[in-house]
């Protein structure tokens, strides 16, 4: 070419040190800013509660995003290469034969009412086929992992030929050690022997012997806990999971190259049948009573009116709920298990600190699904500035009341003062809240 060939016989051609521009939708459109928010906002929580790249591709995807997977993929590990975050690693493959199931709990996490619940969910794999199937709890006693575990067959429709677990306290008595193997539970083995199913125990720290369903809580967590799902309560997450799990059934084997749920259905024919009748699952246990008349359930004192006017008390326990019964099985208090209203509150404090610096942030944020509807419109105004100001005044009033406070009294906190000023976008929120289904019953009912 003409130019080249002038270029250099013009003068010396020095060497440079050459800029390398990022370009690309990530980098020239808001994408990349999204994704770097998400990133650095799951940074502050546990490696197991962050985002997947799968996760954030999907929500990106409903936002409007154009772009491949392998576009926000490459961008995540650029992005993370420069945080010197942690490489994963990977896992050894066990091969089994059909019917045959692995059992274990993983802890997550879910909102409902506005509050964290921390959820164990038992899941069971059949790893010839990589099936899986998920059961909530609100903990890892005897009754959850027996009550979820019935649960469990019912949903595959038939009963495993073994099951292998670790040494979990409702079911293994007593470890294995050198030649002697592993003790179950009384309760266990009843259930076991109702069953009719074959128990293998792993040896202690030997995760790896079941290493199929610890690959499968992980991929339930990643893939369906990521952000903590916002439920109505235990049933209703027992449907979504349920859902989830039989549709994720139809994709290919990871190895066999045919779809999960053609193996499954081949497998499932291996499985022992259901008895008739369930196995009556719950603990019976003799009441002592202090001198307030209260007991201890669950590290919960329960007081029972006139408890210490009988001679013995007894208490009957299930998985969600418990009664207290005389010697004749009369009722005196039946109630549901105090763990099952145990919740922790989301540290708005500091997710609204967050906020300020980027206001922009709470249009994708993951805490946003959470908050209450009327603080979610009341923060999600197109103006920057005045979302910093309502943010402000949201972390003021966070100092002597809570979330659910705040929104229960929402137009003596917030609404009444807002009204008071010209807003911006000519809004009322006491007209803007009676258009809701909820405030309009609200208005028929005064």
């Amino acid at each position: 070419n003409w130019r080249t060939a002038k270029k250099y016989g013009d003068g010396d051609q020095l060497p440079q040190e050459k800029k390398h521009i990022k370009k690309g939708m990530m980098y020239e459109e808001k994408w990349g800013e999204i994704v770097i928010d998400w990133l650095e906002e799951d940074l502050k929580l546990k490696k197991k509660l962050r985002r997947t790249n799968k996760k954030i591709v999907a929500d990106l995807k409903r936002m409007g995003f154009k772009g491949s997977y392998r576009t926000v993929c490459n961008f995540i590990q650029e992005w993370r290469a420069t945080e010197d975050d942690e490489v994963s690693k990977g896992h050894e493959r066990l091969q089994h034969p059909e019917g045959e199931a692995q059992l274990d709990f993983g802890v997550m996490e879910a909102v409902q009412d506005g509050e964290i619940v921390d959820v164990h969910v038992l899941v069971m794999t059949f790893p010839a086929s990589n099936t899986g199937f998920a059961i909530p709890m609100p903990g890892e006693n005897l009754e959850c992992f027996l009550g979820g575990l019935q649960e469990l067959f019912k949903q595959a429709g038939g009963v495993p030929i073994s099951i292998r677990i670790d040494n979990l306290t409702p079911a293994v008595k007593k470890v294995r050690k050198g030649d002697t193997e592993a003790e179950l539970t009384e309760a266990f083995r009843h259930f076991q022997n109702y069953y009719g199913f074959k128990v293998q125990v792993c040896n202690p720290s030997r995760g790896n012997e079941k290493g199929n369903v610890e690959n499968k809580v992980g991929y339930v967590r990643y893939n369906f806990f990521s952000l903590p799902p916002v439920i109505k309560d235990f049933e209703d997450l027992t449907e979504q999971l349920k859902q989830q799990l039989k549709e994720d059934r139809d994709r290919p084997h990871y190895e066999k190259e045919e779809l999960i749920e053609d193996l499954w259905q081949q497998e499932q024919k291996q499985l022992i049948k259901l008895p008739e009748d369930p196995y009556p699952v719950f603990k019976q246990f003799p009441i002592k009573f202090n001198k307030y008349n209260e007991f201890k359930l669950d590290k919960h004192f329960i007081h029972v009116p006139r408890a210490r006017n009988y001679v013995q008390l007894y208490c009957i326990t299930y998985w969600d709920s418990f009664k207290v019964i005389t010697n004749e099985g009369e009722i005196l208090l039946s109630d549901a298990r105090p763990y099952m209203k145990k919740r922790r509150f989301i540290p708005w404090k500091d997710i609204l600190k967050d906020w300020l610096k980027k206001p922009r942030v709470i249009g994708h944020s993951r805490y946003t699904p959470y908050l209450p509807t009327r603080i979610k419109e009341y923060l999600t105004v197109p103006s920057l500035a005045l979302r910093k100001q309502r943010l402000n005044e949201l972390l003021t009033l966070l100092v002597t009341h809570d979330m659910k406070e705040i929104d229960q009294n929402f137009y003596e906190l917030i609404g009444k003062n807002s009204d008071d000023q010209e807003h911006p976008y000519g809004v009322k929120w006491t007209d803007y809240d009676a258009l809701s289904p909820k405030g309009m019953e609200a208005s028929s009912h005064e």
